[in-house]
């Protein structure tokens, strides 16, 4: 399962699908909590989508600005300690960016000590305003049971709210929970219609469009529109999109098996960081 992010975009999901072989081997996602890596950040560096607006009595705009600047500045320079005094005051002015900095700070432990309930009193906070990326952040510690107890379904219901706000990463979120069966019964029709909203904001959900062409769940199995989609999100970068391309090649899924075609797929996604990619061009490697 891969869900994202605290903006658990850089942890977070990656359905690597299977490299069919006599050791065909299956990575589910990890609900893109990409967790724990937690692209928390994606909720205070992507910050414009879904903002959320600060209630801030007049006359303290100008102020707040001014703070959320210094505070900008002392975040990027990495001193954390000023950047964190300054977010807090700004929060607590009302402003929902600064709830959104404080909540990833404490998250992920930068510059102060781990936190998972101020992160999640602070994500409720800027919810609480709007914020869309803050809701898909609260269905994370509830999806990861950090900071409150593990409850699918409460993730489930925070995701939806996300994705209600346009937010495509809880969108894909909430496609995954369905298509893994996470706090309800696995629906591949009712997951591929997610994937297909996140699609084309999100390449991990149109990779995950593949997979299930590919598997069959949900659709009948149709390696050439497995490869249609892997391709698509191969084009946006994504790792694991392009080593689904080697693996359809590697075996002549859908297309003639082309042994060459498959370590250059394989090499792209290696250059992209991919684990399953180094291992299958280490497998395919010429033995001496």
């Amino acid at each position: 399962t891969e869900i994202y992010t605290l903006s658990l975009h850089d942890a977070l999901p990656i359905w690597h699908g299977q490299r069919w072989n006599n050791r065909w081997h299956n990575k589910c996602m990890v609900l893109a909590v990409r967790i724990m890596a937690l692209g928390l950040l994606c909720g205070a560096l992507g910050l414009a989508q879904n903002a959320g607006t600060p209630t801030l009595p007049q006359g303290l705009q100008v102020d707040v600005k001014a703070l959320m600047v210094r505070g900008e500045e002392a975040y990027k320079a990495g001193k954390n300690e000023v950047a964190e005094k300054i977010f807090h005051q700004a929060a607590e002015a009302g402003d929902v960016e600064a709830m959104m900095y404080l909540g990833v700070m404490y998250g992920t432990a930068r510059g102060i000590p781990r936190n998972y309930g101020a992160a999640l009193n602070w994500f409720l906070k800027a919810a609480e305003a709007g914020n869309g990326q803050a809701m898909c952040n609260v269905g994370i510690l509830y999806y990861q049971g950090v900071g409150l107890p593990k409850n699918y379904v409460e993730a489930m219901r925070w995701f939806i709210k996300s994705a209600v706000t346009g937010n495509t990463e809880a969108m894909f979120n909430v496609g995954v929970m369905l298509r893994d069966g996470l706090g309800l019964p696995p629906n591949y029709q009712e997951a591929m219609k997610w994937f297909l909203k996140a699609d084309p904001s999100d390449s991990s959900a149109t990779n995950a469009i593949g997979v299930l062409y590919q598997e069959g769940k949900g659709v009948d199995r149709d390696y050439g529109e497995a490869m249609t989609w892997y391709k698509r999100a191969a084009d946006a970068g994504n790792a694991t999109a392009m080593y689904n391309v080697g693996v359809l090649y590697e075996n002549g899924f859908g297309v003639q098996r082309d042994a060459d075609k498959a370590v250059e797929w394989y090499k792209k996604a290696a250059a992209g960081n991919s684990e399953d990619a180094k291992a299958a061009l280490k497998s395919l490697a010429p033995k001496n």
